[in-house]
């Protein structure tokens, strides 16, 4: 009982669980007082380690796992692969630095993003992920000042923040008041990953606000790469792609059956 009471005054609840395994297998392979220590500690900090990603994955809010090895850059050809590969080694994470991709829906935009924001979770970084109708909606019904500080908070201490869907929704003026204190919030302290279907230009009215477009954009872009993808949407391709699986195999099926003559 008093070494249960140890482990949890030192706060090793890993190596409580590690140590009989850990135990049994120093008496087999009789190791020494210094490598038992070692296993003992690392244990430990493996544990650690793995909740703090866990509990890190869930803070995070990401809706699906995606990688860069997972995107298919042959179908983008306007897409330098060797850039996202180097976004890819998260040095704009450690730099404060913005990512802003812009194209057509469907084109890659929210796979690129959640793909380096997992690849940032992985590194230890902090992550959010969000859409901009979730974030105006969050920051806009907060019912009392205190609650809005608590929950822009909750937006600016990420190392990364994830704002996808920026152009399908316009925003109120006090949305778009929120969203400017957002980013002016983050400008220099912590990076940003946007994905927008809207050019720049058309800002002003997402925001219903040309002064406070470009009070936004300017500490937006100030540290920023902006990667636009010009290219066909993937969802387009793979619709075209089922809706001739099932002529296939229709067809298939008919000739099978005799009512197809053959070379139809």
């Amino acid at each position: 009982m008093k070494s249960i009471t140890a482990y949890k005054q030192l706060n090793l609840t890993h190596l409580q669980t590690a140590l009989p395994q850990l135990l049994e297998t120093a008496r087999r392979e009789q190791w020494t007082y210094e490598t038992m220590v070692e296993r003992a500690l690392g244990a430990e900090l493996d544990g650690r380690e793995q909740k703090a990603t866990a509990r890190r994955l869930k803070a995070a809010r990401i809706p699906s796992k995606k990688t860069v090895e997972g995107f298919d850059f042959s179908f983008q050809p306007s897409l330098s692969e060797r850039r996202i590969r180097e976004l890819a080694d998260l040095s704009f994470v450690r730099t404060c630095t913005n990512v802003i991709f812009l194209g057509p829906p469907g084109t890659g935009k929210t796979h690129l993003s959640l793909a380096l924001a997992n690849r940032a979770l992985a590194e230890g970084h902090s992550v959010l992920f969000t859409t901009l109708a979730e974030l105006a909606q969050s920051l806009e019904s907060a019912s009392h000042p205190g609650l809005m500080r608590q929950r822009l908070r909750r937006y600016i201490a990420p190392s990364l923040l994830i704002i996808d869907e920026v152009g399908y929704t316009r925003l109120t003026a006090e949305q778009a008041h929120h969203f400017f204190e957002l980013v002016a919030a983050r400008y220099e302290h912590g990076s940003i990953i946007l994905t927008s279907n809207t050019s720049f230009t058309g800002w002003g009215a997402l925001l219903g606000d040309e002064v406070l477009a470009t009070a936004l954009l300017d500490r937006l872009l100030h540290h920023a790469e902006v990667i636009a993808i010009n290219g066909s949407s993937y969802r387009m391709k793979e619709r075209r792609t089922e809706s001739r699986t099932p002529s296939t195999l229709s067809d298939t099926a008919r000739h099978a059956a005799g009512d197809l003559p053959t070379g139809v």
